[in-house]
């Protein structure tokens, strides 16, 4: 299957500066490789559309990522995204949320 959706990871630095860490296909994928980042910068997710002239579909940003599991439950309504990989993401960036 050709994805239409993909995940961008960027780093956010202390001086304001931001650099694109990487772009993902797959939230497996995001999970493994793409959530790391310097002790200076802040993790910021966006989730966008390829070939598309409208905006992301968001923009999250620690250290609550505000929105996140809103916008993803979308994507499972619709199966674009199963609701176990969603589950992964949230808990891989809010640990704290998991056990509450």
């Amino acid at each position: 299957m050709f994805r239409r959706i993909y995940w961008v990871s960027e780093w956010i630095h202390s001086d304001g500066h931001s650099e694109v860490h990487g772009v993902y296909t797959s939230i497996p994928n995001l999970v493994r490789q793409g959530l790391s980042h310097p002790n200076d910068a802040k993790l910021r997710l966006t989730l966008t559309k390829l070939d598309c002239e409208q905006g992301p579909f968001g923009v999250w940003q620690e250290p609550d990522f505000d929105g996140l599991q809103e916008k993803l439950n979308e994507f499972v309504r619709t199966e674009e995204i199963s609701k176990d990989q969603c589950q992964m993401l949230l808990d891989t960036l809010m640990p704290a949320a998991k056990a509450a």
